[in-house]
């Protein structure tokens, strides 16, 4: 024994010692609603919490603008121009955040968006309405990538799971406010409001994240290098990567012989874009962050194209109202928070690899059991029950694929890795709702719109099979996806 070392017999009275007044103990760890973190905290999932508003609001009311603008004919591109104008936004936000810091990239992305919803919320033509939403997907996918960035510099790596699960539970009061609130809107002052008066609302969280941003993540990752020049090679498959997407949904709505050259040279333009934007190794699942890219797309996709098409067969199929058909499907919001909770656990970290396995497997289920409500004797709330397990499991896989994410990138790195993150996740969306929507309308699916209107359609029961099996299987692959998102262990001799 060391003079060092304490003896047995000293050892109660250093506790004693710890324990008297005046002695400095240990802080606790502070959380993400600690000092240090609160005000960061609650402006950048203020800022998630308008987006996620705007998505349940805006769905809500567009139809009637579509209607009142003689639109109709147009309406799917009022959807498509947010995502594929967001795909660019999503690359350049990721070198702007990487080479300058996130703050520029997040005020110039909400000011965008804030901005298309004005022009759309003023549009006296569909096609500047349009051109509205296009720039409110310019603004939505710089904010998403700089949020990233903001996180991985901010927050240390035991917080991010939190703050992850907190961005999953700003969309849970929208996603059932969001369409009752919507509807009251257009119904008493039009729906030009409810574009109108979001941008309101973009204040308060500008003036809490902003200043917190530009004391903890402001300027480059490494202030002692100089910041290059943008990657213009990058930026330009960017933008071949949206305008492929966009030919390719286009292509799909038209289901006719014309329609190939469009798809044709969609595909020419998305082929080279995705190989040089994406990790390498994506495609073929590779161990790590390749696979952590591609399962984002794969749960995303799968799950997103299926969800469209539910208030649609609600209604369709089981006579509905689409308030009612939409409200099915809110229950989800909570479970997807549950799930986004679970894994933020610390206890919950040694075994995040299977977890996912299992989530990927429990959103194939759900997906698949959706259409079971095409049968008349099958009770319609089996379709939210499905899909509130079906959420729980995509809170999961979303969440953890952004802490994975987040740890397997280096800080210089963590832009562009991030926008790869989002374009697997939007042009999954985009891509698997086209395939979806053509497999839908050659078996004699109903339209959009005809749902909306509460008009008559002549949907057969075989155009939703269509889509939600082939959507189970792929959600499926991604189970076999998600058993690769860790790197092998190496065990020494």
């Amino acid at each position: 024994m060391t003079a060092l070392e304490p003896r047995d017999a000293d050892v109660p009275r250093l506790i004693e010692d710890l324990d008297a007044p005046g002695v400095a103990k240990p802080a606790p760890p502070e959380g993400v609603l600690g000092r240090t973190y609160r005000a960061l905290s609650i402006g950048i999932v203020s800022v998630v919490f308008l987006i996620a508003f705007e998505a349940t609001a805006v769905g809500t009311a567009m139809p009637v603008a579509a209607r009142e603008l003689h639109g109709i004919p147009l309406y799917a591109f009022a959807f498509s121009a947010y995502f594929t104008t967001s795909l660019f936004a999503m690359v350049l936000s990721g070198q702007w955040a990487d080479r300058h810091g996130p703050l520029a990239p997040l005020a110039a992305g909400i000011s965008a968006f804030g901005a298309g919803l004005l022009l759309s919320g003023t549009a006296g033509t569909m096609w500047l309405f349009i051109a509205g939403r296009a720039v409110q997907g310019l603004g939505g996918g710089l904010v998403i990538v700089a949020l990233y960035v903001v996180i991985g510099r901010a927050y240390p790596e035991r917080l991010r799971p939190s703050i992850m699960a907190a961005f999953a539970a700003s969309w849970v009061i929208p996603s059932v406010v969001g369409p009752l609130a919507a509807g009251s809107v257009t119904e008493h002052l039009g729906w030009r409001w409810v574009f109108i008066g979001i941008p309101v609302l973009v204040v308060f969280p500008l003036a809490l994240a902003l200043p917190e941003i530009r004391r903890k993540a402001s300027g480059p990752a490494d202030p002692a290098v100089a910041a290059e020049g943008f990657d213009r090679r990058r930026i330009a498959l960017a933008l071949a990567i949206s305008l492929g997407a966009g030919l390719l949904q286009y292509a799909g709505q038209e289901l006719t012989w014309l329609s190939l050259l469009p798809a044709v040279a969609g595909a020419a333009l998305l082929v080279p874009a995705i190989r040089g934007l994406l990790p390498h190794g994506t495609w073929r699942a590779a161990r790590g962050l390749p696979a952590v890219v591609l399962l984002r797309g794969v749960a995303a996709g799968s799950f997103i194209a299926a969800e469209s098409f539910v208030p649609l067969m609600l209604v369709t199929q089981r006579g509905l109202s689409p308030t009612l058909a939409g409200l099915s499907l809110a229950a989800g919001g909570g479970t997807w928070a549950l799930g986004s909770y679970v894994q933020s656990r610390p206890r919950v970290e040694p075994y995040r690899g299977r977890l996912m396995v299992g989530a990927m497997v429990l959103v194939a289920l759900s997906v698949a059991a959706a259409p079971a409500v095409l049968i008349d004797a099958v009770p319609v709330w089996t379709v939210a029950v499905a899909w509130g397990f079906g959420c729980f499991g995509m809170g999961l896989v979303i969440a953890s694929t952004s802490v994975l994410l987040l740890k397997l990138s280096a800080p210089e790195e963590a832009g562009a890795n991030s926008a790869a993150l989002q374009i697997s996740d939007g042009l999954s969306n985009v891509l698997l709702l086209a395939a979806g929507g053509a497999a839908f309308a050659a078996l004699g699916g109903g339209t959009m719109d005809a749902a909306h209107e509460a008009a008559t359609t002549t949907s057969h029961p075989a155009a939703f099979a269509v889509v939600f099996f082939p959507m189970a299987a792929v959600a499926l692959a991604g189970a076999w996806v998600a058993a690769r998102v860790q790197e092998r262990r190496v065990v020494p001799d």
